[in-house]
């Protein structure tokens, strides 16, 4: 879980993310959201369960990425599967045109 910055800049909200990259002092993340019925071409459908720690179906916004501080995050809430993982490696590959 992360205070994760809006886009606008105007505020943050607590949610849980996917972190994609970690160094020492930050990481960097894609936000999830319960907003399912919202969902975006480039989003994940992830269906919660106890491996990922959701508590409800949600989406991996791969298209809100985001490098934040370390101390804003609040924990671990679970794993993604082999599955959702390669779903997400083939989203952010074709988000970025790799």
């Amino acid at each position: 879980m992360v205070s994760y910055p809006f886009t606008n800049l105007v505020g943050s909200k607590f949610r849980p993310a996917v972190v994609l990259y970690d160094t020492n002092l930050d990481f960097t993340a894609c936000f999830i959201t319960t907003q399912i019925e919202k969902k975006e071409t480039s989003d994940i459908l992830v269906v919660a369960n106890e491996s990922n720690g959701l508590k409800m179906d949600s989406l991996i916004r791969t298209s809100k990425i985001a490098t934040i501080d370390k101390h804003l995050a609040k924990g671990l809430l679970g794993k993604l599967n082999e599955l959702e993982i390669q779903q997400l490696n083939t989203q952010l590959k074709k988000l970025l045109h790799l």
